[in-house]
């Protein structure tokens, strides 16, 4: 049964119930992902996944219950099971639906044929021929991975809201490994859209020669530098504390940007913004899980916090508009805060300028073990780290096997330029963003 007819179904069995007060959040999607590896398909998978939630204010308390099963049977069912569950439930917190009336901004839709499985076996292919023509070097573990993915997110509730947006997108990433004696270095590269955007040759010489510029990398010198991040490495920043901006984590002590709003907690080049409708997003979304209209929002502006981010129950409890960032991880999962697209809005130089302006310093283009060496509450991180040696406002020569250490926070501080070649790491619903940044006095340690 498609979703609109079972639509219909849950609000009968609602209104048979005397329920007043309901909601019904739907989500399906449907991604196919061809790997390939020593230039053969080593992975062909398809999935394909969805359902909806029900949840019900009854006596105040909120009822959830999901299903995947759109069936006349299961549209009374979930309804049910939805009432039993608030039936027992004795939460003192204020439970929030959506309103109808809100204005949705218009967008441009990025609408494209998505390729047919025999082009994405072709293209994966030919991805893993041009990574290895690339360079004598390159060596097994060398991968292409081609996608195409679908979604659809619906609402509709009792006070007016039927909201519904489509996504598409496909992507190649190719990720090159080269081998010199026994030494081994990787790197990837990723680029989404229509299939003859991917310029796959340009995609796999830019993989296999990022990845040989590593070879031959020492450890850094242990000491305190300007640091340049790299737009990967700042994104992975941006991504790791992204949690610190939500309004729930400073509400529950969970956050030291709690109460912060207005106040200076940046260099004033430093401008931070939550675009649900970025350019290089895969998911645009014009409302966000309860329904509520999305919006483009300098969460710092020249250095100032101007805004944690909001869904209604924390909008609430701060006395100010829901910022339109509740978020939802599947269909059954509960109401959550995450932005869409998290981008350090770029500046008006170079990286090269960047780089003279840094001196001598280190710069970092890779961060591992994000998952572990930081702690998003206190902002602390002592991170794993590759790159190269700044010299007289050059990169010169590969550095691996050393730390980098700091606090976050602290490093939004002493953010000293930011440079104009933005990148976008996508993940889904949310990406993160960054140009590379130069950042005075982190800790190093190498040899």
């Amino acid at each position: 049964m498609r979703y609109e007819e079972f639509k219909k179904l849950v609000v009968q069995a609602a209104e048979k119930a005397g329920l007043t007060d309901y909601e019904l959040y739907y989500s399906a999607s449907e991604s196919t992902e061809i790997d390939t590896f020593r230039q053969e398909i080593n992975k062909f998978s398809s999935s394909a996944e969805g359902g909806v939630c029900f949840r019900a204010l009854v006596n105040g308390q909120m009822g959830y219950a999901s299903t995947e099963d759109l069936s006349e049977e299961e549209a009374e069912a979930v309804v049910a099971r939805a009432r039993e569950n608030a039936a027992v439930l004795e939460s003192a917190e204020e439970q929030f639906l959506g309103e109808a009336g809100g204005e949705y901004e218009a967008f441009e839709k990025k609408d494209y044929p998505l390729p047919e499985t025999d082009e994405m076996i072709r293209a994966a292919l030919h991805g893993q021929e041009l990574a290895y023509a690339a360079d004598p070097r390159v060596t097994d573990g060398t991968s292409t991975v081609v996608m195409r993915m679908k979604e659809t997110v619906a609402i509709f509730n009792s006070r007016g809201l039927d909201l519904s947006a489509e996504n598409q997108a496909a992507l190649c990433y190719i990720a090159a490994v080269v081998k010199d004696g026994e030494e081994m270095n990787d790197e990837y590269k990723l680029k989404a859209g229509p299939v003859c955007e991917w310029k796959q040759e340009e995609l796999a010489e830019k993989a296999v020669k990022a990845a040989l510029a590593k070879l031959g990398g020492r450890p850094a010198p242990t000491g305190s530098y300007p640091v340049v991040f790299a737009p990967d490495a700042m994104s992975a920043l941006l991504m790791t504390f992204s949690p610190a901006f939500s309004a729930e984590a400073a509400q529950k002590g969970l956050s030291s940007l709690a109460g912060r709003e207005g106040t200076k907690i940046a260099s004033d080049c430093v401008t931070l913004v939550d675009d649900p409708f970025h350019k290089d997003s895969l998911m645009p979304m014009p409302f966000d899980a309860e329904g509520t209209p999305t919006h483009r929002k300098n969460v710092i502006e020249n250095g100032t916090l101007t805004t944690l981010l909001h869904n209604l129950k924390t909008a609430k409890v701060a006395g100010v508009p829901s910022t339109g960032n509740a978020s939802k991880s599947g269909y059954a999962g509960s109401v959550q805060i995450s932005p869409f697209s998290f981008v350090l809005a770029p500046g008006e130089i170079t990286e090269e300028e960047l780089l003279a302006k840094a001196g001598n310093g280190v710069y970092i283009d890779t961060l591992n073990g994000t998952h572990a060496g930081a702690d998003a509450i206190s902002g602390d991180f002592s991170l794993q780290s590759l790159g190269f040696m700044i010299e007289n406002g050059k990169k010169t020569y590969p550095v691996k096997d050393f730390t980098v250490a700091g606090n976050f926070f602290e490093l939004l501080r002493h953010v000293e330029a930011v440079a104009d070649n933005a990148e976008m790491e996508s993940f889904g619903r949310t990406s993160f963003g960054s140009p590379s940044v130069l950042v005075s006095g982190l800790s190093i340690a190498g040899e």
